[in-house]
C-alpha cells in the first residue's frame, strides 16, 4: 500500500508501511527529488512485529500528482537502502505530544471569603456575584 501524503512538502507526516494486515510505524526520510519528481520519501521498517521482515518503501510524487512506489523486503531492502543512503536530505522526526509538560499555574480567586482555585471551568465562577442573604 502506498503512503498517504498531507499535500505539502513542509507538513510533518508520520511514516507507515502496510505489513501483515496492519500499519506499522517506520522511520521516514526525505530524499533529494530527481528527474520529474516533486517529492521523494523513504520509509524504513527495521522489523515487522508479526513476520519479522525488513521493509523499505520509496514513495515519489511527480508533477502530474501521480504516486509511484518501490518496495523491497529483507536483503533486497538492505541493499536498496544502502544504495540510496547518500541521497537522504534529512530524517523526519515525530513529536510525541503526550510527553509534553504543561505548567501548573492556577488562577486563585476569592468567592464569599473562601480562597479557591480556578482550573479551567471559567463559566461557573461567581466573582462579583451578589449574595442572596
Amino acid at each position: 500500500m502506498a503512503k498517504s501524503f498531507t499535500g505539502s512538502a513542509e507538513g510533518s507526516t508520520m511514516g507507515y508501511i502496510h505489513c501483515c494486515g496492519g500499519l506499522r510505524k517506520t522511520r521516514s526520510f526525505r530524499l533529494l527529488p530527481e528527474d520529474d519528481f516533486v517529492l521523494c520519501e523513504l520509509d524504513y521498517l527495521y522489523k515487522c512485529p508479526v513476520c519479522g521482515h525488513t521493509t523499505v518503501q520509496l514513495t515519489r510524487i511527480n508533477k502530474q500528482n501521480e504516486i509511484s512506489t518501490i518496495r523491497r523486503i529483507n536483503q533486497k531492502a538492505l541493499k536498496f537502502f544502502e544504495r540510496i543512503k547518500d541521497k537522504i536530505l534529512y530524517e523526519e522526526k515525530r513529536i510525541d505530544y503526550s510527553k509534553q509538560h504543561y505548567g501548573t499555574f492556577y488562577l486563585y480567586y476569592n468567592e464569599y471569603g473562601v480562597k479557591k482555585r480556578c482550573y479551567s471551568n471559567l463559566k461557573n465562577l461567581k466573582i462579583g456575584a451578589k449574595s442572596l442573604i
